[in-house]
């Protein structure tokens, strides 16, 4: 897949209201919001233990897969229910949490 198939399927989850799940090498099933992507990156803000503290990195997309999270659905009540949702898996480790 190309980094502008990438953009494409990536672009309608850029939205405060929804979450996309995060599966890194040594870290999986993790919840983050897609704050914008670009065709190099993807910028996610993660949700972490801390439930006000947010971890904000940019992944190359060329380091990431696109795929659907079936057990997971939408959660924005102005958008159709989805049964699944969207699914960024990132060939790399997740970077530390700096606070």
């Amino acid at each position: 897949m190309t980094n502008e198939e990438k953009v494409r399927k990536i672009a309608p989850w850029i939205d405060p209201k929804e979450r996309v799940t995060v599966d890194f090498l040594d870290q999986r099933g993790l919840n983050a919001e897609i704050t914008g992507c670009s065709t190099e990156l993807v910028d996610l803000s993660i949700e972490t233990h801390v439930s006000h503290m947010k971890q904000k990195i940019s992944v190359p997309l060329s380091r990431t897969n696109i795929s659907e999270d079936l057990s997971h659905y939408t959660r924005d009540p102005e958008r159709q229910l989805k049964h699944h949702r969207l699914m960024l898996v990132i060939d790399d480790k997740r970077p530390p949490i700096i606070h």
